[in-house]
């Protein structure tokens, strides 16, 4: 344990590893003959975007960095301040949700209501503990793959480690159900707009386009991370001894979990005063926009959306408040998200209007919950304040763009990786990509900061290689996503093993394997990306 302690305190904080870049940037715009290539404009699905000229790179005068390392910091943060303000937005939307327990109480009933199913036979033979655990997992990747959930499991790693060992399973059974998934559903995120959102916009690309392929990686990713678990836990469960936390766990076995239960399920008149508010606004909105046109890939599909989701909010948010306070938060949850749906893909929606979703659905949340305003702003701020690291990040990573872009470096580099990739091909290329998103991944765990680092050198260099811009996104989201489950950097990965009171090498010497399946199964869903012609792609 002490060698992991010192090992620690050896791994640098990472703005120190972000500003040690921007120097080494500084220092190559002295080393690299200046250079560039011609952009120029074209349209893809409707949008415009600009790409590298063929054959258009040329020797430009050199510009080298010193005195510029500081102001591009600033030039960084104007650059990316959108994103900057989207992630605080995020960050004190659900701290205002979170607040409320609601999500808490959205898992207990689900669980509950899994229990009630073994009165059915096919249930039964199943296994109502095999479709428990096959749900949570479904469920949290879902999570991960739509909104990205990721510090949020840890509200739920509590909940869901002691209902593992009362099921006869082990703590490391109760982290996967929970923050595993959820972070493969993050590296096969379909709307994650923490990474799919951010890569795309910074790379050019229509917000979440090419849905039916990741979908589909998305599916398979879960299924293979359910059977794995399954498969893990019913071993457990024939021989306890057999799992390497079979001791450790007596602490959650003499704890047991009927704390838990221990919220109150009221209905302020608050919670009815927004009811009534958001339904006028979705009945204003139907009029305003009675028809919505979905284009997924090269099909469009008309359909009254809003008119259709205003009349289901109206019969879903009554049926909440008649239970309690919790369920009426969920429903906005839910809303929230699919109206995100909606916009995106119906009505272009992109930062501002998805900022804006969600910063009503934390005020919404908030007041549904009783609170008064300068209680839900004193919670925005404790959540925004939680996320405020990882802006920075966002705006650091910023800065080292600028560093490279005013230096005339980032084409020399590109025009050189190109020549060399070339030879290889386009999947030995891609492959490289994924490669240098993982190892990126193990000491900068933030995917928004990546993909700011990253994006717009990576996009760029795959119009010059002829690889899709969508395939380096999906190798940027698999390379962010695997490794946040074993990285020591990984403040979200330590809380949870905190949490769940499983050592660090304990669980790096149990997931290595699965960790090995995953980074393997992601480099073969980048392949069809590459020599196959996708929708959306």
């Amino acid at each position: 344990m002490l060698k992991i302690i010192i090992m620690f305190k050896k791994i640098p904080h990472t703005y120190t590893i972000i500003s040690f870049i921007i120097v080494i940037c500084a220092v190559l715009s002295w080393v690299v003959p200046a250079g560039e290539y011609a952009r120029r404009q074209v349209e893809v699905n409707g949008s415009q975007r600009t790409v590298i000229a063929d054959d258009s790179y040329h020797k430009v005068e050199a510009s080298p960095q010193t005195w510029q390392v500081f102001s591009a910091l600033l030039q960084g943060f104007e650059k990316q301040a959108g994103i900057i303000a989207f992630l605080l937005i995020i960050g004190g939307a659900f701290q205002v949700m979170n607040h409320s327990r609601a999500i808490d109480v959205g898992i207990f009933s689900f669980l509950r209501f899994t229990q009630r199913l073994e009165r059915y036979s096919a249930v039964k033979k199943v296994g109502v503990n095999n479709l428990v655990i096959s749900m949570v997992i479904f469920l949290f990747s879902m999570f991960g793959a739509v909104f990205g959930m990721s510090e949020e499991t840890l509200a739920f790693v509590i909940i869901v480690v002691p209902l593992a060992i009362s099921m006869g399973y082990d703590s490391i059974t109760g982290l996967c159900m929970v923050y595993v998934a959820a972070h493969v559903g993050f590296a096969g995120a379909i709307l994650n707009p923490f990474t799919i959102g951010i890569a795309q916009g910074l790379s050019d690309l229509p917000l979440f386009s090419g849905f039916e392929y990741r979908l589909f990686c998305w599916l398979l990713l879960t299924v293979v991370l359910i059977i794995c678990v399954l498969s893990y836990a019913n071993r457990v469960k024939t021989n306890p001894a057999l799992s390497p936390m079979y001791q450790a766990d007596e602490y959650w076995r003499k704890k047991g979990a009927g704390e838990m239960e221990q919220i109150a399920y009221t209905i302020p008149l608050a919670s009815y005063i927004v009811y009534g508010l958001v339904l006028i606004v979705l009945v204003a909105f139907s009029l305003v926009y009675p028809v919505t046109v979905f284009s997924i890939g090269r099909v469009s599909v008309s359909l009254y959306a809003v008119p259709v989701c205003t009349l289901l909010f109206a019969l879903s948010g009554w049926l909440g408040l008649r239970k309690s306070f919790h369920f009426f938060i969920l429903t906005i949850l839910a809303f929230t998200v699919l109206f995100l749906v909606i916009g995106v893909m119906g009505h272009g929606w992109y930062l501002p209007e998805i900022s804006a979703i969600f910063l009503a659905m934390g005020i919404l949340s908030g007041y549904a919950a009783g609170n008064q305003a300068d209680g839900i702003i004193k919670l925005f701020l404790e959540g925004a304040k939680d996320i405020l690291s990882a802006a920075i990040v966002v705006g650091l990573a910023g800065g080292i763009i600028q560093i490279l872009q005013d230096g005339h470096v980032i084409d020399p580099i590109l025009h050189v990786l190109a020549a060399l990739m070339n030879e290889a091909g386009r999947v030995v290329s891609v492959g490289v990509m994924y490669l240098v998103q993982t190892l990126i991944n193990i000491i900068i765990p933030s995917g928004s900061a990546k993909a700011a680092l990253t994006m717009p050198i990576m996009a760029p260099f795959s119009d010059v290689i002829g690889i899709s811009r969508q395939a380096t996104v999906m190798a940027f989201q698999f390379g962010d996503g695997f490794t946040n489950m074993i990285t020591p950097t990984s403040a979200v990965l330590m809380g949870a093993l905190g949490i769940a009171r499983i050592p660090y090498e304990v669980w790096v010497k149990w997931f290595v394997k699965m960790l090995l399946l995953f980074v393997i199964l992601g480099f073969v869903l980048l392949i069809p990306a590459v020599v196959m012609e996708l929708p959306g792609f």
